[in-house]
Parts: C-alpha cells; structure tokens; sequence
C-alpha cells in the first residue's frame, strides 16, 4: 500500500498517543527492573515498546526517530540473546533514551524529526555500548530491518476491551448537558405536584419514569469519566527514583490500589499535590542509606502511594517509611515565626498542620527540593478548591502517612439542603452526620459558640454570622453536625430543607474568594444556591472566632 492511500494525519495522531503510552510502560518498566532484577519479563517489554516505536517511524517515514529506535532495539536484543538484564548505568542509560524519545515523538506532530546534537551523542553512546557488549557493528543512521511499508501500526500491548478515545472537552459538555436536565426536571416536577385530579397524577407517574432515566442516563455519563488512578500514580515510579540517585539516597515508589477509579478532572488536579508530596518525602522523610542501616533499615526507602473508595469519596494515602515529621523542630519554627504563642499546647493534628502554613518549612538550607517555604501550602489550597481534606499522622522513626480524602466527583454531588433567612445553602452530605435543635439554653448572638452533644462539647458556628445575613436570628434554630477527618463541629441555621441532588456550577471571579464558598447551584425554583466549603468555613471562623469576610 501506498503511503498516499491511507490519512497520515489520523495514523500520526494513533501513533502519538500509542507511543506516549508504550514510553510510559517502557519507564516504568526499567525502574521496576532496577528494583527487581530478577523479572526477564521487563526486559521483553521493553524490547516491544521499542520495536513497534521503530516499526510504526518506519510507516511514518520518520526515519531518525525510526533509527534512534532501532539502535535502542539493538542494545536491548543483546541482553536478550545473552539472557541476562542490564545493569544500573545501562538502564539510566535507557531511561535517557525514553526522555529523548517522548520529546522526537512530540516533534513528530509538525513534521519530520531532525536529530539535536544530544540526540545524536546520546544515539552513539548507546551504539557503542551495544558493540561493547556484543561482537556486531551497529548503523547509526537509519533502520534496517523488518518494518513494513504499509500503513498498519504495530501493537503496543493493549487490552481486549473494545474502547473509543474521546475528547475530554466533549465529555465535560455532556456532563453539563446532563447536569441542565436534572436542573430542569426539577423545577419541572415542582410544576407538575401542584396538579391536582386523575391527569395530574398520571403525569407525576410518567414524570417519575422520565427522571429515573435521567438519572439512569446521568450515571452512564459519569461513568465514561472514570479513569484508574494507577497511569498518574505509576508516573512518579520514575521520579521518585531519579530525586532519590540525585541527593544520595536509594527510594522505590509501590503503587496500591491503582484499578480505583475517579472523574477525570479531578485526577488532573491531583497531580501537582502529589508532585509535591512525594518531593517532600524524598527531602525530609527518608534518610541516607548509611543513616538507615544504622537504624535497622533497608538501605532502600519505600513509598507507597495507595487508592481506595470510602462512601462517595476517594483517599489517596502517601506513606514513606523515613523519619517521620520533627515534632518539636515543627513546634520551635512556628513559635519562631509568631504561628504560635510560646506557652501555647497544641493537639498532635494541630501541630502537623503547621505545615501546610505558606512560608513554613522547617529545612536548613535551601535545595532544588525543598526549604524556601513553598510546597504543603500548595497542597492544601489545591485540596481546598477540590473539596477535600488532608491529614498527617507522624511516628518518629518510623515515617509518616498523608491521608487526602476526595470526591469521586466535582460535578454533581449529593447535598443537604438549609435555609437561613431567605438563603437557601447546600452542604455536601459527604460531611453530614446527623441534625439536631440548638437548646435554648445555648442561643445566643455571637458568631459561635459551644454546645453539650450527648455529654461531648461541639462548636458551632452561626451561618447567619458567619456571611452577614440580615434578619433577626429566629427562636428556633438547628444545628447540622458536620464531620472532617475526625473533627466534629455544628454549623447553625434556621431551617432544615432535605437532602437533594447538587449540580455544581463554577462561582463568577467576585465569589471566589469568599471563604466559605465552594460553588452555587440552581434550585428547583430557578434561584440560585449556594455550596458551602466545610473545611474552609470552619478553619476560618472556628480558628478566628471572627466572621468569614465576603
């Protein structure tokens, strides 16, 4: 077949995508057979990126990407024909040759590749190491073997499942498409309850159907967005083994649960948090190989990033099995910065949230890592704006566990629905432990308070308060009891309106930064609602006993 018989522009775009996922395999590959050299299977895999990356250039007529490929092919057959794995300099070698291939894939979207000076150093490095290890001569300038000139790609490994790739931007339009319908149906049931007669009923029974659809229909949407956590997670194997070499000390990162799915827009933003978790497990968790074994430890440092649903949400644990946070080295920095009063007690959670305070940062000296203060504070604002939490539990010696607790989803959420004044606010159910009347005895007119809850003290604060609300604050009022991570606290309001399905809509740019405020939604009358932010609410006006400033 000709080359001009077929769409080269769809055949390059399959091409891209199958090399970027077969680069990663072929990474994550290599690290695992530094770990665990006992496994030819990683050797074999490898060898497969390879080959097909060359083989699908060829079809291409990307012939220096083709060949650049095939000198990677060569070295790899050596260590197949002698049956033995490489070594740690030839898999760093190897894992070079990946990074320069991901950038000659990328460039082959405008054309041709045109090898760089490093490219091509690094092409005959590889060369004579093959000749090193084996009695051939290698060409570094072309391919020169079995790649077919017809169009058909070689096949990276692939699953059975039949799929289909879609653009994300298409499927966020869905979402919202089916978000407006469950706004619509709504208000349209609203209409349709205050029928009265045989007709009226016999359109509330119809309508009940259509919404099951909806709903039936709303489920299979989100579904399609659920992607498995395990690609992210299995992204830093790498990077935790290169932070790890750079500043003398051994790491491998092991992977948990990574089959555990969640919506796709929140997996992107959970990225960079880990990014910077995991950088600051490798600076201040883990120690130096001498200083472990001197403690009874492996040389080698272990993180291990798991996965696993809990109710509606998602926990992503990071635990390393270093040092552990420095108590006392937190406490002496934060009262040296003025965070804390010298004489003031702090509970242990308290203590490690200290850290995720911008500036804070309890290094010596500065580092390409860590120790200008910037890094955990950037965790917790990015968990914030996802509606999440974060948690630290610390054992000194023995490491420490960051516990981010997450929505499956940051579309459409369950809520429970509260009215003060005229306003009516959403309260992600997720947090929601139960609701109970404010005892006269403990109404007052500040902004918060404290209450007996079966014998235990729980703080409250007033939502009235807490946004300015106008009104007089009515006889009667209800606590809803809130829960996060293992805090309990009430949040007041006058009325209790039931639980409801939320479509969460993006607040205008004068909303957000109103603490407090996680997004709006549309009522079934057609006002608008508003979702609060439970962990932003409480740390603000609990901490402050101050009102949240709109």
């Amino acid at each position: 077949m000709d080359l001009a018989d077929f769409d080269r522009g769809a055949v390059l775009a399959s091409f891209l995508v199958e090399s970027e996922e077969g680069l990663d395999l072929m990474e994550q590959a290599l690290v695992q057979m530094e770990s665990n050299p006992s496994d030819p299977e990683l050797l074999h895999t490898i060898f497969r990126v390879a080959h097909s990356i060359k083989g699908n250039a060829t079809s291409l007529e990307l012939t220096e990407l083709a060949g650049f490929a095939h000198v990677i092919e060569d070295l790899l057959d050596v260590f197949r024909e002698q049956h033995v794995l490489p070594g740690g300099d030839v898999i760093s070698l190897l894992l070079k040759a990946v990074d320069e291939l991901r950038a000659m894939v990328a460039a082959a979207q405008s054309g041709p590749v045109e090898l760089n000076s490093r490219q091509q150093g690094l092409r005959k490095e590889i060369a004579k190491e093959v000749e090193k290890r084996s009695k051939r001569v290698v060409r570094t300038n072309g391919t020169q073997e079995e790649a077919g000139s017809g169009a058909k790609l070689d096949s990276l490994p692939t699953s059975n499942h039949r799929t289909l790739r879609a653009d994300v931007d298409k499927l966020d339009h869905m979402l919202n498409l089916t978000g407006e319908i469950v706004i619509a149906q709504g208000r349209l049931r609203q209409m349709i309850e205050k029928l009265s007669g045989e007709q009226g009923r016999t359109i509330v029974e119809m309508h009940r159907e259509a919404e099951r659809l909806y709903m039936d229909l709303q489920s299979e949407v989100m579904s399609i967005r659920m992607v498995p956590v395990g690609p992210l997670f299995r992204q830093f194997v790498r990077s935790v083994r290169d932070l790890a070499k750079t500043h003398g000390k051994i790491a491998r990162l092991e992977v948990v649960g990574g089959d555990v799915e969640v919506d796709t827009t929140v997996l992107e933003q959970l990225k960079d948090p880990l990014v910077h978790l995991i950088r600051n497990a490798v600076d201040h968790g883990l120690e130096k190989p001498e200083i472990r074994e001197s403690r009874g430890k492996n040389a080698c440092g272990v993180i291990r990033l798991s996965a696993a649903h809990s109710g509606g949400n998602i926990v992503v644990t990071l635990q390393d099995d270093g040092a552990g946070f420095d108590r006392a080295r937190i406490l002496e920095k934060a009262r040296s910065i003025g965070l804390i009063s010298e004489k003031e007690e702090l509970r242990e959670q308290d203590v490690y949230g200290l850290v995720f305070q911008a500036g804070f940062s309890t290094a010596e000296s500065v580092t390409d890592l860590s120790g200008r203060g910037v890094g955990l504070d950037v965790v917790r604002r990015n968990i914030d704006n996802l509606r999440g939490t974060v948690e630290i539990t610390s054992a000194a010696g023995k490491g420490s566990t960051i516990a981010i607790r997450l929505p499956l989803t940051l579309a459409i959420i369950e809520g429970f629905s509260v009215k003060v004044g005229t306003e009516v606010f959403i309260v992600p159910l997720e947090h929601v432990t139960e609701c109970t009347e404010l005892p006269a005895a403990e109404r007052n007119d500040e902004s918060s308070g404290i209450l007996s809850l079966r014998g235990d003290p729980l703080p409250y604060v007033r939502l009235r308060r807490a946004f300015g609300l106008s009104g007089e604050t009515p006889k009667k009022e209800n606590i809803v009891v809130v829960k996060i991570n293992e805090f309990h606290a009430g949040i007041a309001v006058d009325e209790l309106l039931g639980g409801m399905q939320t479509v969460v809509k993006p607040l205008g740019r004068a909303f957000r930064r109103v603490q407090g405020i996680a997004g709006s939604t549309v009522l079934g009358d057609g006002r608008v609602g508003l979702i609060l932010d439970v962990p932003s609410l409480l740390r603000g006006v609990m901490q402050t006993g101050l009102p949240a400033q709109a």
